[in-house]
Parts: C-alpha cells; structure tokens; sequence
C-alpha cells in the first residue's frame, strides 16, 4: 500500500470516528435532551403537554422540506458546509430558548431547532461518508459511527438530568450550545475538501453525465414498488421511534417508577445498541440488510406490549430497554444501508433524501399525536396500543419490501 493509499485510509478511519462522537453530540442535545427539557419546562411556565411538543411537529416538517436538498447538496460536494453551519446555527438557538418566557418565541426557536435534523443527524453524516467512499463500500464507516452515536442517551440524558438538578433547564441549555460549538469546530477540521470532492469529477462533461445518471436513476425508482414499501415501512419506523424517543421517561413517570430508576433504565439503551452493532460487525458481517432488518424488526412488536403490563419492577424495563436497543442499534445500520443494496449503490443522498421526507414528517407528528392519545384517558395504554399496531405494521411492510426485491431486482441497482 503506498503512502498516499495509507493516508487517505487514515483520513477515512479518522472521520468515521469523528463523526460518530459528533453524532453523541447531535442525537443528545436535540433529541434525547428534548423530553426532559420540556418537562421542566412545563412545571415553571404552566404550558401543557400538547403545548411543549406542537413546535416539535412544525421544525420537523420543516426538515422534512430541506431533506432532499439537503441530500442532493452532499452529493455535490457541500457536506462540510451543510454541517458547519447546521451545528452552529443549533448552538444559537439553544441560546435563544434559555431566555424563553413566551409560547410564540418558543415555537419559533423549536420550529428552528427541529429544521436542522435535515442537516446535522444520521442521514446527513451518512451520505457524507457514503460520498466519500462509495455507498457499496460504506458499511464498515457506517457501523463505526452508529457504534459511537449508540452512548448518545447514555450520555445525555444522565447529563441533562444532572444539569437540571443542579442548574435548572435554562442554565442546561448553554452547555448544549457550547457542545453544538465544538461539534461544528470538528466538522471544521475534519471534513476536508479534497475528502469531500474524492467521488466528484472534475470535468464539466463529467459532472454533467454524473447529474444526469443520478436523475435517472431517482426517477426509476419512484417507479419501483420496491421503493414506496421501503419508504412506507422506513416512515413506520420513524413514527415508533419518534413516539417512543419523546415519550418513554413521561411513559415511566406515569407507570409511578421513581425518576432515578427511569433515567437509568433508559440509560441501558445506548450500550445495548452498541452490543448489537458489534455483534453484528462481528459475528453477521455478510448478512444482507434485508435479513438483518427483517429479524430486528420482529422484536418491536413484543417489546411495546410487555410495557402494556400494570405492573413493571425495574429489572423487567431495564431488560425491556435492552432489547429494544439492541434491535434498533441494528436497525440503524440497517436503515442507512438497505438504500444501497435494494436501489441503487448510485444517489445516495437523493434517493435517501426521498426517503427521509417523510419520515422526518412521521417523526413530527408522532409526539404530538402520542400527547392527544394520552390526553383521551390521561393514561400511555392507548399510546402502547398504538405502537404495537404500527410495529406489527412496520414489520409486514418490510418484509414485503425484501420479498419484492427479492424476486424482481431494481434495473437500478448498480
């Protein structure tokens, strides 16, 4: 191996891992701080449940609308704009929300804060890596960052918890900020140009043709039934994420568990996420997405039920979290490879841009649907009713979706 192969494996080994601790940052401070920021929230400002989560739906609708942009603005060669600034623009509005008194000014910078998901989460950072060595090759990178970004909630919600005991949630939210700070220094530093420009060619002629190639092979898919039971099963499975991620430490509150054990259990899902990826990267490295994601998925349904139990000891939620974390550490790679393997190795960013389209939408409204069910009878049951539901549901539509591509591959697939 030359030296110029050497360092450009470096450079590569390097990102993945940078990205993957700029994930924790990203995934904790937006996503899994949110439900304990809002529940002290609520308890100084009065605002009610539905009142808290409703921006939530609105910023993500908005990242929704920037997904595929976002998406074709990686291909092009933009990644390290798009992270740059999407972390810095978070620090600032976490500044903002720390002087929030009103519910307008509230929706305003939560509507904000929700937008740039599109930018600085999971599908972002894939397609920049995807671009950097080819979706076909990207696994391994892939895995690398969901096995760092799988503490993000063993990380953050402790931490968040310890900063709203010890300093109350407006002081909380300047550390956010500071932290959203040294992710964009990162993305800064590590994502070089020439990293950034190693799939792009450089003649106009080049470009062109790679444009073009890109075009057609979105617009083939859009005519695959493969594609749309992919989208409607990924959208399903954002909407349980999202209900879940929002709602589990109101959910355990309500089921009278005592706050500490709550944190805790919650706690455990970001190593068992991190076991599961690694005995997959270890033991399953040759297993196709489709069967890896078919498997991990039938374990939703049965999660969800159990917490339909009245009664829950500690032992028997965290053992629940655990599971449920190590089928979604899975499923994350899943999720970020079946694009390449079902579709197309080509427009990742598009064809996944597409795809997060609505599921952003489904993760906007999940939270706020959940908050409406809870309000009929002031009780979760009828939210975990819902959730079995949809993940029976989330399970068929996949299946039917490797079944199909399966026995009629993509002329797309390349």
């Amino acid at each position: 191996m030359t030296k110029e192969a050497t360092t450009t494996t470096g450079q590569v080994h390097g990102l993945a891992h940078f990205l993957g601790i700029a994930q924790i940052c990203s995934y904790g401070t937006i996503y899994y701080a949110f439900p304990l920021i809002v529940v002290a929230m609520q308890r100084e400002l009065g605002w009610s449940k539905t009142d808290v989560y409703g921006p939530l739906t609105i910023g993500l609708l908005l990242a929704a609308a920037l997904a595929y942009p976002v998406g074709l603005a990686i291909d092009r060669g933009h990644g390290k704009r798009v992270m740059v600034w999407g972390s810095l623009a978070a620090a600032v509005l976490f500044i903002a929300w720390s002087f929030v008194h009103s519910l307008f000014i509230y929706y305003l910078i939560a509507a904000a804060m929700g937008s740039l998901q599109a930018a600085i989460l999971y599908e972002s950072a894939f397609a920049l890596l995807a671009r950097r060595v080819g979706p076909q090759n990207s696994r391994a990178g892939i895995t690398t960052i969901t096995l760092w970004a799988g503490f993000a909630s063993t990380v953050f919600i402790p931490l968040e918890q310890f900063l709203l005991d010890g300093w109350g949630w407006r002081a909380s939210l300047w550390v956010l900020a500071l932290v959203n700070v040294a992710c964009a220094a990162g993305y800064w530093h590590w994502i070089k140009p020439e990293l950034d420009a190693v799939n792009a060619t450089h003649t106009p002629t080049s470009k062109a043709d790679n444009i073009a190639r890109d075009k057609h092979i979105v617009n083939e898919a859009l005519h695959s039934s493969v594609f749309w039971l992919l989208l409607i099963a990924l959208t399903t499975y954002s909407l349980v994420f999202s209900v879940f991620t929002f709602h589990m430490y109101p959910m355990l509150l309500d089921k009278q568990l005592p706050t500490n054990e709550v944190v805790w259990a919650i706690s455990i899902i970001g190593p068992a996420q991190v076991l599961g990826r690694m005995i997959i990267s270890r033991f399953a490295a040759r297993v196709s997405m489709r069967t890896l994601g078919s498997i991990m998925l039938s374990i939703f349904p049965f999660v969800f039920a159990t917490f339909l139990l009245d009664s829950l000891s500690f032992q028997l939620v965290a053992a629940l979290f655990g599971i449920y974390g190590l089928a979604n550490g899975v499923f994350t790679i899943v999720r970020s490879q079946v694009v390449p393997e079902m579709l197309s190795a080509h427009a990742y960013g598009a064809l996944n841009g597409l795809i997060t389209v609505p599921t952003i939408i489904a993760r906007a409204i999940g939270p706020v649907v959940a908050a409406w069910l809870w309000a009929i009878d002031q009780s979760y049951n009828i939210v975990l009713v819902a959730q079995v539901g949809a993940a029976v549901l989330l399970t068929l539509l996949f299946w039917a979706a490797n079944l199909a591509s399966r026995k009629k591959p993509l002329t797309v697939a390349a």
